[in-house]
């Protein structure tokens, strides 16, 4: 019996929060919750901190954000004591970033791993939340705060004979501590998106032969990794108010100059200088060569078409390099970075199958069978991504007002409303960090967090300091933000390709585009004036001592 079940159901221990995951988000808003003197409790369904981190230990997982910027940044002095080895860190060092994080503020004592939320039902005689976890233990709580992030509930595709499979099979979004020999294997990838991209050089170095199943090719740019001279890494430090004063006034979370010309206003010449030197520099800066590339489809077309010259200058079978060359806008999928990953093609022990032109029938005892034939494999890798967004919210049965499932409001994501992407009304006292219809995953994840934490901390102490109980947004503030994310949305070019920012790579999944585009600079001054106006669009309310309800 845990210490949670040692009460009777009336007496359940009570906390002034509830927080769900121990990565970027759930570790600084316990950190935040425990300076305002909350009683705060945080549920991680693994054995150790980290979130996305601790699950994606894929080989080649690394971030694709510079790690001068992959930082919190509320404490300077954790900013000084911490030094990344490289440009791009991989998953070993984020995680031990985050262990040295959890150390540093003693966070582990309020954190109880490997438990996972089942469900959360508001109580409205209550005023609190009753939430449950998967070993039948239950709190209450008055704040329900969400920190399970938009990239944790993997996808492992429904595929006839899964079952029979006789070899191993892992998904990259849940990978073993252990390291996986892929010596001497024939091996498998399904799936050519960030996380195949980057584990497919890797394990072809590897295994004997790879077979790569590729829906759709990607665009992918060079990384250009390297170790971080001492130089550089004192610079950044001395600069830190700078560059967190830049990160947060930017358009996703970095410090990037973005150009003020349109990519159809200059030279053919000047317009291939200017990608060159990208390409060169390597990095997720494409976007910022030009201001129209993502809201002109012919400016956005002579990216691509750079990009498409690259793969067939990189890739030596024409016949390969044509099945690698990708037709959508590019950016309209998640951008990627890379090391090698064309050139891998040119490996013996690799090939390419075009499952769009050559469906999966099935997974078959020895391997993988397509239309047109089956391949014999010791290993299966699916890199398939996940439900995102909504898919780590949808997976809890979280019930508000009335006993509303958030499944039925959100239609299984096909009518989701969100007030800012923190709140959504009917679910009272219920926070959601990263949520979807905010900046989230087209932004620098620590500077997205670290606005939503600090915006749901300082509404919490309002709440305390008026003698407010409870809040929720109201009906229509949700309806104008909703019609809003996707009025931004609608004029650019995202909003054109089937991608799992639109939810399209879960079969049945309602399309739609969860993702605030208008700026990070820009939501952060939109939750900031809502805010300084006593938290306009939302309903707060009081209870008397008498027990009567006051609504302002």
């Amino acid at each position: 019996m845990t210490t949670l079940q040692k009460k009777e159901a009336n007496q359940l221990v009570t906390y002034d929060a509830v927080i769900v995951g121990a990565g970027f988000a759930g570790l600084y808003m316990l950190n935040r919750l425990r300076e305002a003197s909350l009683s705060t409790l945080v549920f991680e369904a693994g054995d150790g901190v980290g979130g996305v981190w601790y699950w994606n230990r894929y080989p080649g997982a690394r971030c694709d954000s510079e790690s001068i910027y992959y930082n919190y940044t509320f404490s300077e002095e954790l900013y000084q004591e911490w030094t990344w080895s490289s440009r791009y860190p991989g998953q070993p060092e984020i995680l031990q970033y985050l262990n040295f994080v959890a150390d540093k503020f003693d966070l582990r004592r309020d954190i109880q791993f490997k438990t996972r939320v089942v469900s959360a039902h508001y109580d409205e005689a209550q005023t609190k939340w009753r939430i449950q976890t998967d070993d039948g233990a239950s709190v209450w709580a008055t704040y329900f705060i969400s920190a399970v992030g938009c990239l944790s509930a993997a996808n492992v595709p429904k595929l006839k004979g899964f079952e029979s499979f006789q070899g191993e099979w892992y998904h990259t979004g849940n990978w073993p501590h252990e390291k996986v020999e892929f010596t001497g294997k024939r091996v498998g990838v399904i799936g050519t998106g960030s996380s195949g991209i980057q584990s497919i050089p890797v394990i072809a170095e590897e295994a004997a032969h790879l077979m790569v199943f590729q829906r759709t090719p990607q665009y992918s740019s060079p990384a250009r990794n390297h170790d971080l001279d001492e130089e550089y890494v004192q610079s950044a430090k001395q600069r830190f108010q700078e560059i967190k004063q830049a990160m947060r006034e930017s358009a996703i979370g970095f410090p990037i100059k973005r150009s003020e010309q349109s990519a159809l206003e200059v030279t053919e010449e000047e317009r291939q200088q200017a990608y060159e030197s990208a390409w060169q520099k390597g990095g997720l800066i494409f976007t910022s060569t030009f201001q129209d590339l993502m809201v002109n489809g012919e400016a956005n077309d002579t990216l691509c078409e750079f990009i498409r010259t690259k793969i067939k200058e990189t890739v030596q079978d024409e016949k390969i390099a044509e099945m690698l060359l990708p037709s959508y806008y590019f950016a309209t999928k998640r951008p990627v970075l890379d090391t090698h990953y064309f050139e891998t093609y040119n490996r013996d022990n690799v090939t390419l199958v075009n499952v769009r032109k050559e469906p999966i029938i099935e997974i078959t005892p020895k391997g993988l069978q397509t239309e047109e034939a089956e391949y014999e494999l010791d290993i299966l890798v699916f890199a398939t991504g996940y439900d995102a967004m909504t898919g780590p919210l949808l997976k809890m049965d979280i019930r508000g007002k009335n006993g509303l499932p958030l499944k039925e409001k959100w239609a299984e994501g096909a009518r989701v409303k969100t007030y800012l992407g923190i709140a959504t009304a009917g679910f009272p006292n219920m926070f959601m960090i990263t949520g979807p219809e905010s900046p989230s995953v087209l932004s620098n994840m620590p500077v997205s967090i670290e606005q939503h934490v600090e915006w749901i901390a300082d509404c919490i102490q309002y709440l305390r300091d008026h003698g407010k109980d409870c809040i929720e947004p109201k009906s229509d503030a949700e309806d104008d933000w909703s019609k809003h994310c996707w009025d931004v949305a609608n004029s650019t070019l995202f909003t054109k390709a089937e991608s799992w920012y639109t939810g399209a790579n879960i079969k049945e999944k309602p399309v739609g585009f969860p993702i605030y585009l208008g700026g990070v600079g820009n939501y952060r001054q939109i939750c900031t004036d809502i805010a300084a106006k006593g938290y306009e669009g939302f309903t707060l309310q009081g209870v008397t001592e008498n027990g009567q309800v006051q609504s302002s």
